[in-house]
């Protein structure tokens, strides 16, 4: 499936805005990812194997709660990173450009 991959997560892709990647949860997905690209998990996945506070997945504009969420061969993912800064509050920014 295609995974859509924010810019701070380049450096990983090869600066490549998209990868893909196979599973049938968001779990082994970042599996795969993983073994594709080694480090990329620990960035949007923590050490109690779950998403990152600061980061949002989207599967077909659905958000997904968690590494369970279940996943078909043709769905689209999209990692969005908030971030912060300035006066304003934080917020959900896509990256994608």
């Amino acid at each position: 499936m295609k995974v859509y991959v924010p810019s701070p997560l380049r450096m990983y892709t090869g600066k490549s805005s998209t990868a893909q990647a196979q599973g049938s949860t968001l779990a082994e997905l970042f599996a795969d990812l993983e073994r594709q690209f080694p480090g990329m998990r620990f960035r949007v996945i923590d050490e109690q194997d779950h998403i990152r506070e600061h980061i949002k997945i989207f599967v077909n504009q659905e958000l997904a709660s968690d590494l369970s969420f279940r996943l078909r061969s043709d769905d689209t993912v999209r990692i969005s990173m908030a971030l912060s800064g300035g006066q304003a509050p934080l917020a959900l920014i896509d990256l994608y450009t």
